[in-house]
Formats: C-alpha cells, sequence, structure tokens
C-alpha cells in the first residue's frame, strides 16, 4: 500500500471511530434514565472490553500454526498503555461525572470540545508532531463547529465543575498521546484492555456509591451499545494514531458531536435548526483542509526494530529469517536501516522526527 493509501485507510478509521462513538450517544440516552451516569459509563466500558477481548480470543484459537494477524503488546508498552488507562480510562470519566453533576449539559457539551484542542497542543508541543497553518485552521473549524452545536447557553467564570470537566478532557488528551505511542500493536488487544479495566474500575466505583446494577435487558443493550461505540471505535481509533498521529486523528474524531446529533435527528426525527447546519459546514470545511495536506521534505530515519502490520514499500526492504509465502500484509519483528530520503508523509509510526529549517524540497509543515 502507498504511503496515500495508508493515509486514506488512517482518515477512513478515524472518521469511521467517529461515526460509531457520535452514534453511540444517542443510544446510550436511552439508557440515562434506568442507569445512573457512573454505572453506565463503567457498563459501556466492559461491553467494549469484554467484547474485544473474547474476539481477541476467538481470533488467536482460529489463527494457532498460523503467522501473526497483528503484533502483540510487548513489556515496554505497558507503561503507556498503563498511563492511557489511568488517565484515559480512570481519571477522565470521573472527572466528568463529578463535573456533569455540578453545571448544566450546555456548558458541559461547550466545554467537551476542549478534548481535541488539548490533545492537539499535546501533539504539536510536547510530543512534537508536525502541523502547518492548513492543519492548525482545519483543527480550529472543526472545534468551532461543535462549539456551535453544543449551544452553550451561557458560561460563567471558572467554576469547579467547570474545571472538572477541562480535567477530564486534558485526562482524555493525555490518553490520546499515550495510546500512540503504542499504535503499532494490536488495537484490538490495546482497546480490549483498556475497555476491560475501565469498566471494572467505574462500576466498581458505581456500586460502591450505592448504584445498583439494572435488569439483564438493560444490560445487554448496555453491552451492546459499548461493544460497537466504545469498543469498535477504540479499534478504529488506534488504528488511525498509527497512520496520522495523535493530532489529526483527534481533528477527524471530533466530528463525533455532529455525527451523534445528526443521528439523533433522523431517529427522533426532528427538524434541524440553522446552527446546526452552520456547525456541520464548519466541521465539513475542517475535514476538507486535512484531507488536502501535503507535507513532504528530505528527512532521515533513524535505524529503528520493531514489530507491526506492514507490506514492503519503500520503508519495509527486508529480508526474512523465515518461510515467507508472499503475502502482504503480514507482521513480525523487522529492522529499519538508517534512510534518508523525501516523500510526503504524516506523523505516523516511522515518521516522528523534528523539522529543521534545513529542508529541500518542503511542502508546508
Amino acid at each position: 500500500m502507498t504511503r496515500s493509501g495508508f493515509f486514506q485507510s488512517g482518515v477512513a478509521a478515524a472518521l469511521g471511530a467517529a461515526l460509531l462513538f457520535g452514534a453511540s450517544t444517542p443510544f446510550a440516552k436511552f439508557l440515562v434514565g434506568s442507569v445512573p451516569p457512573m454505572l453506565l459509563a463503567g457498563l459501556l466500558y466492559l461491553g467494549s472490553g469484554l467484547g474485544l477481548l473474547g474476539w481477541f480470543g476467538w481470533r488467536r484459537l482460529a489463527a494457532r500454526g498460523k503467522p501473526a494477524h497483528e503484533a502483540a503488546l510487548t513489556r515496554s508498552d505497558l507503561p503507556w498503555l498503563a498511563g492511557a488507562i489511568l488517565a484515559g480510562g480512570v481519571i477522565g470519566p470521573v472527572l466528568l461525572m463529578l463535573g456533569l453533576a455540578r453545571t448544566g449539559a450546555a456548558t458541559a457539551s461547550l466545554l467537551l470540545n476542549l478534548e481535541a484542542v488539548l490533545t492537539a497542543l499535546l501533539a504539536w508541543f510536547v510530543f512534537r508532531e508536525n502541523f502547518d497553518r492548513r492543519i492548525a485552521l482545519g483543527m480550529l473549524l472543526i472545534v468551532a463547529g461543535g462549539v456551535l452545536l453544543s449551544r452553550p447557553g451561557a458560561i460563567g467564570g471558572a467554576s469547579l465543575a467547570a474545571l472538572a470537566i477541562a480535567g477530564a478532557c486534558l485526562a482524555w488528551a493525555i490518553d490520546n498521546n499515550l495510546t500512540r505511542n503504542v499504535a503499532a500493536a494490536d488495537p484490538v488487544q490495546i482497546a480490549g484492555l483498556k475497555g476491560l479495566i475501565a469498566g471494572l474500575v467505574n462500576t466498581g466505583l458505581a456500586l460502591a456509591l450505592g448504584d445498583t446494577l439494572p435488569g439483564a435487558l438493560t444490560l445487554s443493550a448496555a453491552g451492546a451499545v459499548g461493544a460497537l461505540g466504545y469498543g469498535v471505535s477504540l479499534v478504529l481509533f488506534v488504528l488511525a494514531l498509527r497512520h496520522l498521529g495523535s493530532a489529526r486523528t483527534g481533528a477527524y474524531f471530533s466530528t463525533a458531536p455532529f455525527i451523534g446529533a445528526a443521528i439523533s435527528l433522523l431517529v427522533l426525527r426532528e427538524t434541524p435548526d440553522l446552527l446546526f447546519w452552520a456547525a456541520g459546514g464548519l466541521m465539513a470545511a475542517g475535514v476538507w483542509l486535512h484531507l488536502g495536506e501535503r507535507h513532504a521534505h528530505r528527512h532521515e530515519h533513524e535505524p529503528l526494530a520493531h514489530a507491526h502490520r506492514h507490506v514492503h514499500d519503500e520503508h519495509h526492504r527486508h529480508a526474512h529469517d523465515f518461510a515467507w509465502d508472499g503475502a502482504e500484509p503480514h507482521t513480525h519483528f523487522h529492522v529499519h536501516a538508517q534512510l534518508v530520503h523525501s516523500h510526503p508523509h504524516y506523523p505516523d509510526i516511522h515518521h516522528r522526527h523534528g523539522h529543521g529549517k534545513d529542508r529541500d524540497d518542503a511542502g508546508p509543515a
């Protein structure tokens, strides 16, 4: 697959993740009246974790004796994954529930748009992902669409509730950037572990605070919504991180509120107003700016050894120390020699380099 193909598959994965997560919101709303918020969050995560780990186990049994489909997590991945689960699966939901208990829905919706902004800022200025004016403007337009869509009434000062929700957004931004560092590994294993651990913690906290489990039908519905809207969505999100990096994946994923609102309008048969279409237009313009990005310059790949699913493109010209039938893509441990070249690229798992001032053929960067 060409670099353009990988970019397109990354965009498709990010928008697919946004579609599934956005669709989960209106369906989860049907459960809110019968399940307390923190317990519902835990059950959604549990549905995600149990569903994905069941899929992961079945896939491994079915593939016994065959080459690995994806690279498994390694011991060096565990600190990154543990930090992501702690930040995004435990701290984020708890802070959100604390904030929601003390602020209105409109204010909360507006503040939740901070996640995409904070994800991008951390990616750009802490993890050094490249960006240019086109990408920054696209991000601003997508976030502006989310702000417009949230229909805020009035936002007062920096209350403790607002700070709690902003803290939740920061926790999820940290989660997104830490998960980026393990995105070469099996996304089903990553998302399954995140869902299971986060689900157990949040469900345990809810039960300890006095909530009680709902009936079997409601449990099943929560599990199904979680498996698709949180589980499969997160698998696609990790795949997007692999190909696009944190900031761009976060930008595409931040279209989820618009998708959720559109599905809500269809399900509830409401008539959208002018603000809805204006928000959609802003988000579409932002996505268009991202899709039109061209980033090319002379860059150096340092020697690297890792395992992930790949094809033999210009970055994977290695020999095999095992019998290979020529099937691609495939997964195995391999070594990248030092390489200096120029081509269009994105901050995927092979292009996390710095950007100096001596590029000889740079496009916008």
